[in-house]
């Protein structure tokens, strides 16, 4: 029988695991005391979504007592493909373009917007089928670890770059596509006048700096910059930078931005895994 090409994502997501796996042995051979650190987040698991459920399970186990969250995750996880899918997408975008990620194991291990978002992707399995207690007891454990407090019931999309993240709320019927950046101190928030969808759309590639707010059922179009500390509470059109209180269209947004679209550092021995 011949043989059946896995996915595009399951390949990436083989690719990702093998390029954790082999940066984790580099760097246990470079720095033995954190063997038992790396052994634990990484090589004694057999796949990627073991090491995910597991890895986010140790950061959140401090607010869930006695529950065995490293069960329920990799449950909800083998139940739910897309999450290692978005994860995977998520890291490499945030090891493409940041050049303070020395590599995909540094991602994994260390950025809180990759784990929060995560963490988020489970809890929006859980709401999505009909567990909202659990999906909200959740997302509150995930905003105490990590500071980052997104609803379960937002939709994000793969690829996303949140840096730093500390300060980020993305609230209940917001919409995020694939590839946005969000920096730290980010809210999609709602104006409190209007009922149903009442928080913002956020397109693909956009860009939202640090401490904008963003307000009510309002878009942000496709590859769109909203300046840092803007107040957005109008639409804002594809490609174009808003800035100010409320924010103005001041210009348009060029086609790369070189502190976000540097690659790795490729003199770095871990960076060439």
């Amino acid at each position: 029988m011949a043989n059946i090409e896995r996915p595009l994502e399951a390949q990436a997501m083989d690719t990702l695991w093998q390029q954790l796996r082999e940066q984790a042995l580099t760097l246990s051979e470079r720095n033995p005391i954190l063997k038992a650190h790396l052994e634990q987040r990484v090589l004694r698991h057999a796949s990627f979504h073991e090491a995910l459920a597991s890895h986010l399970a140790l950061q959140l186990q401090p607010q869930a007592g006695e529950v065995d969250l490293s069960r329920w995750f990799t449950t909800l996880i083998e139940a739910t493909p897309g999450i290692c899918a978005g994860a995977t997408a998520d890291i490499t975008r945030v090891v493409t373009l940041n050049p303070a990620c020395p590599n995909h194991l540094s991602a994994f291990l260390t950025f809180r917007g990759i784990q929060a978002v995560q963490a988020h992707r489970i809890a929006h399995s859980l709401w999505s089928h009909g567990d909202a207690t659990s999906a909200v007891l959740l997302q509150n454990w995930a905003a105490n670890c990590w500071a980052i407090d997104i609803h379960p019931a937002a939709r994000l999309g793969k690829g996303l770059f949140v840096d730093h993240g500390i300060g980020l709320v993305i609230g209940e019927t917001a919409i995020v596509e694939d590839e946005v950046s969000l920096w730290h101190g980010v809210t999609l928030g709602s104006t409190l006048g209007e009922a149903g969808v009442r928080h913002p759309h956020v397109r693909r590639g956009a860009l939202v700096c640090a401490g904008a707010t963003v307000l009510g059922n309002i878009e942000v179009g496709e590859n769109a910059i909203v300046a840092a500390n803007a107040v957005v509470l109008k639409p804002v059109t594809a490609g174009s930078v808003v800035a100010g209180t409320p924010a103005r269209v001041v210009g348009q947004a060029p086609s790369s931005l070189a502190t976000i679209s540097h690659s790795p550092d490729m003199t770095q021995p871990e960076a060439r895994q």
